[in-house]
């Protein structure tokens, strides 16, 4: 398989594609000025304990409090025995308290109205591993299946751990700081397969560095303030998406390649030689044809090859699929149309849920099939496709109603939350008001302005397509209103007026 990486800097952003064999599959953007803040650690203040959601507000020196509830508090959370005798869960209100000062990382990026959800369990990243304070466990990413494997990145880590737990703590300011390997868990990533001793020992080592230092500035950091910021999105790139099977990573500045060789071969060496300038006049993303994919993963309808098309419909509290045969017509039978469709949709709404970064809930409408083998090559190939999602998903089967339940880990906004915003004209709703409806609801008001005020005469300002309406279809209305109320009515069109916009005026 062949697989690039082309990141696309600008002054303004930062923009990234993973693209296989030709077909772009994610698209990451980052602006400067509304950077992501998933990853952060901050040093905040309780700002509001709410004990009916066992959660807390944290200032954490952004726009909104971010939300911190009680799970995310403790990673272990001790057992007391409550008033029935059986054993509960402690209360937020007894472990946190208005004004507390408080580390904290955030875990998911305020989306529309909703602050930053947070956590206490801080942690922070490397190429191979991620270091998570407190407890000693050693865990390991479960797409590296050799067992053998497993058991060696494990004794490795185990063992480097040990050295530097030996070691004497760093003196800093007449304070002396416990080491954090002392007492700390590791999660090895799926990177981390096949990587030598000395490449985990020099993670682990600059791990250390980071926790030490993050736990230095936290002692005279005023709150609220950042302790810890996640590396641009250009950097993350090279720790999250490089693997083996990438083949080069292009880069359109030259600026922003020399930072990236220089942080390559200080944390990994191996994928400096993949990075490549692209000096061409023609803009990468276009040469590639991801302009083209960025605005179709913006549509509310994808076609597939064989004629049929999805409609994705992207709402608050969950994304719908809904596949249709569309023009594909089959040449055998009706059972192996469908068949044929749904193998294609299920490829193609795994890669609609990566390209747009959709999160949460997903539902997912196959045509119905009859076969129950085509009903389980179906969910098989859809499986597969979601097993190549760097982001957790789950898939819970078909429900009663033939309906697949897909949940996607949602750590920051989807493509379309991030490039658009609601329509000023129908506010979200996707319709708006036919001329029809404005039109009578402009003779109901015309009623009731005439009522209230004394005039000779009414004046209409509205859309053209309402004052069009107004003055033919309903024109006999119109004249019966003006005798019922004794004025007349005059009419003006206002093109920079919406549908569902007018305004009657006594004169």
């Amino acid at each position: 398989m062949s697989r690039e990486i082309l990141i696309n800097i600008t002054p303004m952003e930062t923009r990234v594609a993973l693209v296989d064999n030709g077909v772009p599959q994610e698209i990451s953007i980052e602006r400067n000025q509304r950077s992501g803040l998933v990853g952060n650690i901050y040093k905040g203040k309780i700002v509001r304990i709410l004990p009916g959601m066992q959660a807390a507000f944290v200032d954490i020196g952004v726009e909104r409090a971010g939300f911190l509830h009680v799970d995310d508090l403790l990673a272990s959370k001790p057992k007391t025995k409550g008033e029935s005798g059986e054993s509960e869960s402690p209360k937020i209100q007894d472990l946190l308290h208005d004004g507390q000062k408080i580390l904290v990382q955030v875990i998911k990026d305020p989306i529309n109205s909703k602050g930053a959800r947070l956590t206490a369990q801080l942690s922070v990243a490397s190429r191979y591993l991620v270091y998570m304070d407190g407890g000693e466990h050693i865990g390991v990413s479960q797409r590296i299946e050799d067992e053998d494997e497993r058991e060696r990145l494990k004794v490795i880590v185990a063992a480097t751990t040990e050295e530097l737990a030996a070691e004497t703590p760093v003196k800093r300011q007449k304070t002396t700081i416990e080491i954090p390997q002392r007492r700390g868990s590791y999660i090895l990533r799926t990177a981390a397969e096949g990587a030598s001793a000395d490449e985990l020992r020099v993670d682990i080592r600059y791990l250390h560095r980071v926790w030490q230092h993050l736990m230095e500035v936290q002692l005279e950091a005023e709150v609220p303030s950042c302790l810890y910021e996640e590396l641009p999105l250009y950097k993350r790139v090279l720790r999250d998406m490089a693997s083996a099977e990438v083949e080069k990573v292009l880069v359109d500045s030259r600026e922003v390649l020399d930072l990236l060789v220089k942080f390559a071969n200080k944390f990994s060496p191996e994928i400096a030689s993949l990075l490549e300038h692209y000096p061409g006049e023609r803009p990468l993303f276009y040469l590639y044809g991801i302009e083209d994919e960025i605005a179709k993963a913006l549509q509310r309808s994808v076609m597939l090859k064989s004629g049929g098309h999805l409609v994705i419909d992207q709402t608050e509290a969950m994304t719908t699929v809904d596949v249709n045969t569309g023009a594909f017509v089959g040449h055998r039978n009706l059972e192996e149309t469908v068949f044929k469709t749904n193998l294609e949709a299920a490829a193609a709404t795994a890669r609609q849920m990566r390209m747009r970064n959709l999160g949460g809930i997903i539902i997912v409408d196959f045509i119905d099939m009859q076969n129950a083998e085509h009903r389980r090559q179906v969910l098989r190939a859809f499986e597969k496709a979601l097993e190549r999602d760097r982001a957790r998903t789950t898939m819970s089967g078909v429900t009663e109603l033939g309906l697949v339940q897909v949940t996607r880990k949602r750590t920051s906004e989807s493509l379309g939350q991030l490039l658009c915003e609601v329509c000023p004209t129908c506010n979200g709703r996707g319709a708006t008001k036919s001329a029809e409806t404005v039109s009578y609801e402009v003779l109901r008001e015309i009623l009731r302005v005439a009522r209230a005020y004394e005039c000779e005469q009414l004046r209409v300002l509205a859309s053209p397509a309402v004052i069009e309406r107004l003055l033919d279809e309903d024109s006999a209305q119109v004249a019966d209103l003006e005798e019922f109320i004794g004025r007349s009515i005059q009419f003006r069109t206002e093109d920079v007026f919406a549908r569902e916009q007018f305004d009657i005026i006594p004169v």
